[in-house]
């Protein structure tokens, strides 16, 4: 039986944090449901493309629609073997959700797998399970995570680190790098 992947997301999450590691996980094999607040397999989500174009901050272009393939209000986490968040616009609001906090505080008290990319980290952060963690994020997330009591470790956009069952990274660059450890995390075996 495949390892199941949850991703927790909403509208205008990052269109590559959420469709890269969708796909690539279904790819070697695991189930991989997404969910988002209020919402129920087969609504659609937006999504936003955020760029790095010399400017202050990244930049943001409409994304893709993406179709939910599970519903928020049915999963139950125990049913999961690991926990993804993207980053975009999504964690900002999906982290006011108090089963989005339940869910993520379930993962992190259980020591399964947390993979969390860019502004996702902003869901950990409210739930409270960075304390004493080391962890990375879009560097504007910085302050959330050591709010939180964690330790925000400066890194390469392109880059990841790992403390323990918590995978994390600044922006979608890393996705070879950040994917790379997930799966070595969760014990894959991938032989070329």
């Amino acid at each position: 039986m495949a390892k199941k992947i949850l991703i927790l997301t909403g509208d205008y999450t990052e269109d590559y944090e959420l469709m890269v590691p969708f796909q690539a996980l279904q790819m070697v094999g695991y189930e991989v449901h997404v969910v988002c607040p209020e919402k129920k397999a087969g609504d659609i989500i937006r999504t936003a493309v955020h760029d790095f174009e010399g400017d202050q901050t990244y930049t943001e272009k409409p994304g893709h629609n993406f179709k939910l393939n599970a519903t928020f209000a049915e999963i139950e986490p125990s049913d999961y073997d690991a926990l993804l968040i993207p980053g975009g616009r999504a964690p900002e609001y999906i982290r006011l959700n108090a089963n989005v906090i339940k869910i993520t505080k379930y993962f992190a008290e259980t020591s399964k797998p947390i993979a969390a990319v860019c502004h996702g980290l902003q869901v950990l952060a409210t739930a409270g399970v960075l304390k004493g963690r080391k962890c990375t994020a879009y560097p504007a997330c910085g302050p959330d995570i050591t709010a939180a009591g964690g330790e925000f470790v400066e890194i390469e956009v392109d880059d990841v680190y790992v403390d323990g069952n918590l995978i994390t990274s600044p922006a979608w660059p890393s996705h070879p790098k950040w994917l790379a450890a997930f799966l070595e995390v969760l014990g894959a075996k991938i032989e070329l």
